[in-house]
């Protein structure tokens, strides 16, 4: 199951549901959610038409994981209890455990 509790005493609540979302993401989905990599990368006028061309925007993509050495991996995000993510994804790790150990270290910066 990809959703974890942030608080583990809530586990065995009846009513409380997981609040944190654990995928596997590759290195282009990370490189994508790099908002101010994509930001800085556009400026660039080999990929001034990354918006408009998805072969442009593909290059960018592969551009920014090769200088900034991303690669996939297992990811965890915050979410309401019961819905999709609506936080950055932080990552990536080796395994689910560390993405679950790496959230439950650091609840309190996000939560």
């Amino acid at each position: 199951m990809p959703y974890f509790y942030s608080d583990e005493s809530k586990e065995n609540e009846i009513y409380s549901l997981p609040d944190v979302w654990v995928t596997e993401l590759t290195a282009s989905e990370i490189a994508e959610n790099y908002e101010d990599e994509r930001y800085e990368f556009m400026k660039r006028p080999e990929f001034k038409l990354a918006s408009m061309n998805n072969s442009v925007r593909e290059k960018m993509i592969d551009a920014i994981i090769e200088e900034n050495g991303i690669t996939g991996g297992y990811c965890w995000c915050y979410c309401l209890p019961g819905c999709l993510p609506d936080s950055n994804w932080c990552g990536p790790f080796a395994s689910v455990e560390l993405a679950v150990a790496d959230m439950r270290a650091n609840i309190e910066n996000y939560g």
